[in-house]
């Protein structure tokens, strides 16, 4: 089957021209780029996010083969919801899905499922990959919609995607779609989100988790951003690097209800 877009028009433009231009705006030209095995990256509006996103995406070198992790927003679909074939419809053309990567997935833990409903109306894998297109319009997507899960079902994930990567034997990005803390103020959003982010900077993973959960700090993607950082320490990570933090404020001028966005290469 293939997907259409969920939020073209809303979370970015779904005019290809458009969207093609607002793109040139976000990301910047002539970056250094480093090899990554991940990266953590926001998904809100382009108008709040975009900047981080890009920025993000322009510090590492993209390889063709992406594997695309999310929170589930809707609550549709199984608890780790792959989907295994087809392609996505996106306004800056088709990008099929890597059923090969995908297969392996599914051979490595029985907690990864095959199902596209979860997938239906998610955003946060959406919004990412209009930037993965604008370095790799060749891309493929590995796709994956994540709900709560303990700590040791993201370890097995984890390592389940690690082994995954290696037995395809090519290159492969992994980006954790995530905003940080949710409507509060700058204030306590940041003081929040530093104690998070510390944790990502420092490689450990459980930290992150009983971080966000213990401190109850609302960032969504904290179960693809956990099991992000176990499959990249699997296949060798040495470092996280924070590219940078901001919040919707800088945008809105609202410091009271913020959101908080955070990008991160890991190599």
């Amino acid at each position: 089957m293939n997907r259409e877009p969920a939020v073209a028009h809303q979370f970015y433009p779904g005019d290809p021209a458009t969207l093609q231009k607002t793109l040139d705006r976000l990301i910047p030209a002539a970056t250094v780029k480093q090899k990554g095995l991940a990266v953590i990256s926001p998904h809100a509006g382009y108008i709040y996010s975009g900047g981080v996103a890009g920025e993000t995406f322009a510090a590492v070198e993209i390889p063709q083969d992406i594997v695309v992790m999310g929170p589930n927003h809707h609550g549709y679909g199984a608890s780790v919801a792959l989907m295994q074939k087809g392609a996505w419809n996106m306004p800056l053309g088709e990008v099929t899905i890597n059923t090969v990567l995908a297969q392996h997935l599914l051979a490595q833990s029985a907690l990864i499922e095959t199902d596209s409903l979860a997938h239906r109306f998610e955003h946060s894998l959406e919004v990412q990959v209009p930037f993965l297109q604008y370095f790799r319009p060749d891309m493929t997507l590995t796709p994956i919609v994540i709900s709560h899960l303990s700590f040791k079902s993201c370890q097995e994930i984890g390592e389940a995607l690690a082994l995954a990567i290696e037995k395809y034997g090519k290159p492969v990005l992994i980006v954790a779609s995530s905003d940080m803390s949710h409507y509060e103020s700058r204030e306590s959003a940041t003081a929040k989100d530093s104690q998070a982010m510390e944790q990502i900077t420092a490689l450990n993973p459980e930290g992150l988790y009983n971080t966000v959960l213990g401190k109850r700090i609302s960032m969504c993607g904290i179960m693809p951003a956990t099991i992000a950082l176990i499959a990249a320490l699997r296949l060798g990570a040495t470092q996280a690097k924070l590219i940078r933090y901001t919040d919707s404020g800088e945008t809105s001028g609202d410091t009271n209800q913020v959101v908080g966005y955070a990008g991160f290469v890991i190599s």
